[in-house]
């Protein structure tokens, strides 16, 4: 394995809030995916839903990864933002960590911001995976 992700019994457990503490990566070589939002082909985002948005971005987030011939799995951190940030939003965002991680979700820092790039955008998320 190319990483390890850990949660150190000195620390609370972060599962259930969706992220993990410590992504362990020696000789790593990092793949960098640029923030996705819940955009089509064309760069519109394509539903004002906030539980859609966070879907479509992670479906652009996998298709980023396969690019490059990895995925989900080989993810060790995201960053994640939210705009006007609530625990209705942060329940769409668990749902979606833990039916691709499971029990074992990458590094995380959630950011509620004010705005992000385009007015429509709701949502938008960054990862690093390390490859195999």
């Amino acid at each position: 394995m190319t990483h390890t992700i850990s949660n150190p019994s000195t620390l609370h457990n972060p599962v259930g809030f969706g992220y993990s503490h410590v992504a362990s990566a020696p000789a790593a070589d990092l793949v960098f995916v640029a923030g996705q939002y819940a955009s089509n082909e064309s760069g519109h985002v394509v539903t004002d839903d906030f539980a859609g948005q966070v879907a479509q971005s992670f479906d652009n987030i996998g298709r980023a990864l396969a690019s490059e011939g990895l995925d989900f799995s080989h993810v060790v951190q995201l960053r994640t933002y939210i705009v006007a940030h609530d625990q209705s939003k942060l329940t769409a965002l668990l749902d979606v960590i833990s039916r691709i991680w499971g029990d074992t979700p990458p590094t995380q820092t959630l950011l509620g911001v004010a705005a992000l790039a385009l007015p429509d955008m709701l949502f938008e998320v960054d990862a690093v995976a390390v490859r195999p």
